[in-house]
This record gives C-alpha cells, sequence and structure tokens, in this order.
C-alpha cells in the first residue's frame, strides 16, 4: 500500500503563485510513476504533470495548458513531490490529486482545492 498526502492549495488571485506537495508512505519502492491531476468541476480529471521512470532515465511530463508555469519537483530523500504553479489563470482552478503508480495499482491522494480568483 501507498498512502499520498498532499498540501499547499489555496485562494490566489490570477497572476499569483501556489506550491503543492505529495508525500509519500508506505510500501513506496518500486514506484513507476508520480504526479499531479486536477479536476475542475464538471470536467473530467486531467493529467498535469509526471514524473515517469525509464530505464536510463525518468520522463517529465506536462499538459499543453500549464508548459512553461508550472514545475513539478521531487526530493527522493523526503519521499515528496511537488508542484510549483506560477502564473495562475482562473481556468487552473480545480482539486488537484497526487498520484503514483506501481504497476498494476494506482493510488491517489484525497486531493487539495486550489481556487484562482479573476
Amino acid at each position: 500500500q501507498v498512502q499520498l498526502v498532499e498540501s499547499g492549495g489555496g485562494l490566489v488571485q490570477a497572476g499569483g503563485s501556489l506550491r503543492l506537495s505529495c508525500t509519500a508512505s508506505g510500501i513506496i519502492g518500486s514506484i513507476n510513476a508520480m504526479g499531479w491531476y486536477r479536476q475542475a468541476p464538471g470536467k473530467q480529471r486531467e493529467m498535469v504533470a509526471t514524473f515517469t521512470r525509464g530505464v536510463a532515465i525518468n520522463y517529465v511530463n506536462y499538459a499543453d495548458s500549464v508548459k512553461g508555469r508550472f514545475t513539478i519537483s521531487r526530493d527522493n530523500a523526503k519521499n515528496t513531490v511537488y508542484l510549483q504553479m506560477n502564473s495562475l489563470k482562473p481556468e487552473d482552478t480545480a482539486v488537484y490529486y497526487c498520484n503514483a503508480k506501481k504497476i498494476p495499482t494506482e493510488y491517489w491522494g484525497q486531493g487539495t482545492q486550489v481556487t484562482v480568483s479573476s
């Protein structure tokens, strides 16, 4: 089992910044991918940014809508993944979920609300 705990959401004005954190605990060895997804009201959950473990390197993937504004990073010693969100827009408003994939199982955090006011 893997437990994921998010923090860092909140209310911010357009153009502002927030940093989300996700700390993993439990049996975290062999996690294949870890990252962030979001779900806005009435919309499907979508990928925001992810790390995926490759054979020799790790891959970072961003949604087109956040490229250049959001940065995913990690601290392996703390088992924590971060999402730095800059130049926030009202359309970034959503519940942000941390995700970890440990094939064949997928784990989700409880979600943290990000609200961007115009």
